[in-house]
């Protein structure tokens, strides 16, 4: 599995499940079920990659602007969502996350795909038969990538400048528009 796998994916079941989060992910656990279990660790790990590279001030302005609130979290599931709809909108978001004004409907109330945190994990078990909280489950895919040093959440550190609610209009002037009108 390399980047260009993962993204392959991501890209073919968001087509697939036509925006049906349960769908896209009944369908990568699907799909990733003809892997090996060495790919699926490497799924697991290139994920985590992408939620680090996307872990940025602004991004999290623009959850900020949407949804009107952001916690440590529903951030992480913010990320998550934001890989689920694909390489194209993944690399433009993290080059101008305004660009999601494009994408965004103006009455969603949040942005979350949280199981994709565990497709790699449940893929895993079916796979291979064993379960994460077996005696030796150092091989697992989360334990496996945290042994990686690829932590989301624990010693992670945000990139970028921190910002003020009242930068917020200037920050990302399109997406305040559409959502604070």
């Amino acid at each position: 599995m390399d980047k260009k796998e993962f993204w392959r994916l991501i890209d073919s079941t968001h087509k697939d499940s036509a925006g049906d989060q349960d769908l896209q992910e009944a369908m990568l656990i699907s799909r990733l079920e003809k892997y090996t279990p060495e790919e699926i660790i490497e799924f697991e790990c290139i994920m985590r990659e992408y939620l680090i590279e996307a872990d940025d001030f602004t991004m999290m302005a623009a959850q900020k602007i949407i949804e009107g609130w952001v916690t440590d979290d529903p951030y992480l599931y913010f990320r998550c969502w934001l890989i689920g709809q694909g390489e194209s909108t993944f690399t433009e978001a993290l080059r101008n996350p305004d660009v999601l004004a494009d994408l965004v409907e103006d009455d969603v109330e949040y942005l979350d795909f949280e199981p994709l945190l565990y497709v790699a994990t449940q893929t895993y078990e079916q796979r291979t038969g064993q379960q994460e909280d077996d005696d030796d489950n150092n091989s697992f895919p989360r334990n496996a990538a945290s042994e990686r040093g690829l932590s989301y959440d624990f010693g992670s550190i945000t990139k970028g400048e921190d910002w003020t609610e009242e930068q917020l209009p200037t920050l990302l002037p399109r997406l305040w528009a559409k959502f604070n009108t």
